[in-house]
């Protein structure tokens, strides 16, 4: 089964910005329209998910980019009134690698965040989860949909220049996760939330706030899911990186469609490490290109079962 087989709708609700990219060296920055949550609605889009991003912005420069980016792509989008005037821009310093460390110029204040009646998968996470005000809405949002028998899936994508606090941060990641069916982090995520447990023993520490199935994803070293009775690991793919932002996204994309797909987590682990290869290309393939552009589902499956890319 495809996602053409199985079109259950995944809204995703979060932040859509704008990312101002600073490599090393250069004199001048490239704006870039991006945001995890948008950029997660737009890997679901490429994968020919329906897909409905539930979002705010403001009337200003930024805004009117982010807006540009999505309309073109084609993304279906709910802009939300919003307490706040401004578009968040994020300051991204990318190192030799191209990985990248962000400061933010943050706002999140969603006055309504309303779901589409087909909506199968709702997924939040990064800024959305943590910055007030908005960030208790979400959670009650979540709360209500998985009540109503919907899956419920978050990306903690950890951002400590948004919220310093580790504690505080930490409490608002918990609370989410004890609304969510699935989590995912990345291990530099989960280090920095909890630096005295390993990527296992933190994913198992969200898992005991309610979820079923918590994902890892572990840079080179793969990817890491945990359930309540399994441990599942998968390699990563070899690939030349060029950037990796957006490449979370890109994998957080390719696990949502799974989701919709499937009605909520894979049944085994055999049909768990599948989807997570699935992930795993997707982002690699983002890796190898400039900022975040997921592959569409003629890309992924093109590269199915293949050693390398």
């Amino acid at each position: 089964m495809n996602g053409t087989d199985a079109p259950g709708r995944v809204t995703v609700v979060g932040e859509s910005l704008v990312d101002l990219l600073w490599r090393p060296g250069a004199r001048e920055i490239t704006a870039v329209a991006g945001g995890s949550p948008a950029n997660v609605a737009v890997g679901l889009h490429r994968l020919e998910r329906p897909v409905t991003l539930v979002t705010t912005r403001g009337e200003d420069h930024p805004g009117r980019l982010v807006d540009e980016r999505l309309d073109g792509l084609g993304v279906d989008v709910l802009r939300v009134p919003s307490g706040s005037p401004r578009t968040t821009v994020a300051l991204a310093h990318l190192d030799a690698e191209g990985s990248a460390d962000y400061d933010f110029l943050a706002s999140w204040d969603p006055l309504d965040l309303p779901v589409p009646e087909d909506t199968t998968v709702l997924h939040t996470g990064s800024l959305a989860i943590v910055l007030r005000p908005g960030a208790e809405r979400v959670r009650k949002l979540c709360a209500a949909q998985r009540a109503a028998g919907r899956t419920v899936a978050v990306d903690l994508n950890v951002r400590p220049a948004v919220q310093p606090d580790r504690a505080a941060y930490l409490a608002a990641c918990l609370a989410v996760t004890g609304e969510a069916d699935v989590v995912k982090a990345s291990d530099e995520d989960l280090a920095w939330l909890m630096p005295d447990l390993d990527p296992a023993a933190a994913a198992r520490r969200l898992l005991e706030t309610g979820p079923r199935l918590a994902v890892v994803t572990l840079g080179a070293g793969g990817v890491l899911a945990v359930t309540a009775d399994e441990e599942v690991r998968v390699p990563a793919v070899a690939v030349e990186v060029v950037d990796t932002v957006g490449a979370g996204d890109a994998f957080q994309a390719a696990l949502l469609d799974a989701l919709a797909e499937r009605g909520g987590p894979p049944a085994d682990a055999a049909d768990l490490g599948s989807v997570l290869e699935r992930c795993v290309r997707a982002a690699a393939l983002t890796c190898a290109r400039t900022g975040s552009q997921p592959p569409d589902r003629a890309e992924l499956d093109a590269v199915a079962g293949r050693a390398g890319l």
